[in-house]
């Protein structure tokens, strides 16, 4: 399966809430492109699969385990199954969410 998308060119921010869209979906990979407007939380939750979130854009905080990182743009951030998180988006912001 070849897929060949521009992901800057997919991203595009609700007026309030949040806007994912699949990239890649099977048995071994999903990604997922997340558009998060200003001022969105996600309260604390988990996956059952290890997962890589990669910012694209934006200002805000991704809690991990109780430690607040920030959210900016290059920033790369390695969560195990299970693990409990959270989000703020502080302005529009969109990442890259890779469970394997």
């Amino acid at each position: 399966m070849n897929i060949d998308k521009n992901i800057l060119e997919l991203i595009e921010y609700p007026k309030q809430g949040i806007l994912s869209k699949e990239i890649v979906k099977n048995e071994e990979l999903g990604v997922t492109l997340f558009c998060m407007a200003e001022g969105t939380k996600m309260s604390e939750h988990t996956s059952t699969k290890n997962g890589v979130i990669y910012v694209i854009e934006g200002k805000g905080v991704f809690n991990l385990q109780g430690t607040d990182i920030e959210m900016k743009e290059g920033v790369f951030i390695y969560m195990k199954e299970n693990a409990i998180h959270s989000l703020r988006a502080d302005k529009n912001t969109s990442f890259l969410l890779t469970l394997v």
